[in-house]
């Protein structure tokens, strides 16, 4: 994907380098017909992306981004009952909040990194056999 930065640059160049006024034109309706076309090619690349994931027949495969987002849904809505009960208890929703943060803090720094680079390389391999066309 071109950066929109450089179009006014190179315009500007191709203003000095091609004295035609006609051919200039030309050339710089060919850079954003170029732009244009990279863009939606990385555009239908992720959404190719994405169909596959989700028409595959392996379950973890479907599911992993939905998976994951389900469970970022589940920890935002989280965030209801406790305010409710922070209205009306808020020394027992502190409590809850303590607990909570003593659970996470009591998991190993090193788990958390696993888990990370796990899950990174697992997108990193999923992206590299897609553009390699070994999957679907």
């Amino acid at each position: 994907m071109m950066l929109p930065t450089l179009i006014a640059p190179i315009a500007s160049l191709l203003d000095k380098l091609i004295p035609d006024p006609q051919a200039r034109n030309a050339a710089k309706l060919e850079l954003l017909r170029l732009e244009s076309t990279r863009d939606l090619d990385a555009t239908r690349a992720q959404l190719q992306a994405i169909v596959a994931e989700a028409q595959s027949t392996d379950r973890w495969t479907a599911r992993a981004r939905p998976g994951f987002l389900y469970v970022m849904y589940a920890l935002l809505l989280w965030s209801i009952p406790m305010g409710l009960l922070a209205a009306i208890e808020p020394h027992l929703a502190e409590s809850v909040a303590r607990g909570m943060t003593a659970y996470l803090r009591g998991i190993p720094e090193e788990l958390y990194a696993l888990f990370g680079t796990g899950y990174l390389g697992y997108t990193a391999a999923r992206a590299w056999g897609k553009a390699k066309g070994v999957e679907k």
